[in-house]
């Protein structure tokens, strides 16, 4: 009598797959978002509108993409929103107070950023001491040197426009709408992201440190070292946008981006990536970045006060936090 042999277990479809996808999920809670804003108000999807939506946008995004990136090692950077501030305010003292050009001047404020990037990388893999503590220390020592080197004051308005302004913060019509060079550096580092987390070497690293870091080690991952670039790159993503947001507003402020470390935490979790590591999208980012800007835009449109966006954001973060766990359980469940 011949046994029968056990047939292996179906794969589940593309369909299958993408409802169990975190940023699905997002997904259509953006596009409820976006029916109920534009609902409630009809200018709200008008190219005016969306032109504001879209043009701050990319300096959030582009911090979120690295704070991704960081999030699925299962390390954050609390100092982001500092440094979203002292790295404008460096250049423009440089330019205006000692003469520098200004392409000296944006390399000496990126020089910083990776400065800071890598004392906090530091800290946290040689050191041992938790992201949480060295971030949230170095995000008081970057933001009080801002204020220092300012006595507190907003830097003058930028009057020296030219190429490398225009290259970071010049706007361009297409049609009604009006965009920023920004966003085409935001889709461009969107894209490279995408493929360095989802498709190069180095972002089954990314996810294997954060997944089991002693695992990792022991097959040869250096995870101390991608962590410490990981801490590098998400510092010099907060100063690019800072940058690209001092231009395009025509001024530096001390205490610009107070508060972006949290929000940008926030577009990254609503998006799909585990808090605890391990598990980490980008298109999920790109779609949390997409929602809270459309709700921070979108309440104030409809006659909500702007104070209350907190209150809208802290019970998204839940609802999504519950919603992807959820997801998690019954993908476990049917495996």
């Amino acid at each position: 009598m011949v046994a029968l042999s056990e047939s292996p277990p179906a794969k589940p479809g593309l369909w299958s797959q993408a409802l169990r996808a975190p940023e699905f999920s997002s997904l259509v809670i953006l596009v409820i978002v976006l029916a109920a804003f534009a609902f409630g108000d009809s200018k709200f999807l008008s190219p005016l509108n969306v032109s504001n939506m879209i043009a701050f946008l990319p300096e959030l995004g582009i911090i979120a993409l690295g704070m991704t990136l960081l999030l699925t090692a299962g390390e954050f950077d609390l100092s982001v929103g500092a440094v979203f501030a002292l790295a404008p305010v460096s250049v423009m003292l440089l330019v205006q107070n000692a003469n520098f050009s200004l392409g000296v001047a944006l390399l000496v404020g990126l020089a910083i950023c990776i400065l800071v990037g890598a004392i906090n990388g530091v800290l946290v893999t040689k050191v041992g001491i938790s992201s949480f503590l060295v971030t949230l220390s170095m995000l008081l020592i970057v933001r009080g040197a801002a204020l220092y080197i300012t006595q507190g004051f907003p830097l003058k308005s930028w009057d020296q426009p030219g190429p490398l302004v225009s290259l970071l913060a010049g706007s361009f019509d297409w049609g009604p709408f009006r965009f920023y060079t920004s966003l085409c550096w935001f889709i461009a580092l969107t894209l490279l992201a995408i493929y360095v987390l989802d498709y190069a070497k180095l972002g089954n690293w990314i996810s294997a440190i954060g997944s089991n870091r002693s695992a990792a080690i022991a097959r040869g991952v250096p995870a101390d070292q991608v962590k410490i670039w990981l801490f590098v790159l998400t510092s010099v993503l907060a100063g690019l946008a800072g940058m690209i947001s001092a231009f395009r507003i025509s001024a530096a402020s001390p205490v610009a981006g107070t508060g972006y470390e949290l929000e940008v935490i926030a577009m990254v979790v609503v998006g799909g990536t585990a808090l605890t590591g391990g598990r980490g999208t980008i298109l999920g980012t790109l779609v949390g970045a997409l929602m809270l800007r459309a709700i921070r835009n979108g309440i104030v449109l409809i006659g909500v006060p702007g104070l209350a966006y907190n209150i809208f954001i802290g019970a998204i973060i839940l609802g999504m936090m519950a919603l992807h766990s959820g997801l998690e359980r019954r993908h476990q469940a049917g495996d």
